[in-house]
């Protein structure tokens, strides 16, 4: 499902002008983006957490110049869904 998608399903089943679900869905993002950048979590209950994850720095390889090169600690954005969403996928979505 891409945004435009989500944006389609939404407007349907709430019977929102699409352009005003568009700016809703956008402004969402932005505004988890925003959060995240300033070092808050976002934390969503019964659907799950935008969370920043911290990589500890590490040794990784240049292949093209075969040499060694440090990664430095850096931090990620991810997202760890919550209890009943990931059991809802679980009995819900077939194993391929």
């Amino acid at each position: 499902m891409t945004k435009a998608d989500l944006v389609t399903k939404i407007s349907e089943k709430l019977g929102i002008e699409k352009g005003d679900v568009q700016a809703t869905v956008e402004t969402f993002m932005e505004e988890v983006k925003t959060s995240l950048e300033g070092g808050d979590n976002v934390y969503l209950r019964g659907f799950g957490s935008f969370i920043i994850k911290t990589r500890a720095e590490k040794t990784g390889r240049n292949i093209s110049k075969n040499t060694t090169i440090k990664i430095p600690a850096h931090n990620i954005p991810a997202f760890k869904p919550a209890k009943v969403f990931v059991e809802g996928v679980k009995t819900n979505v077939d194993v391929k």
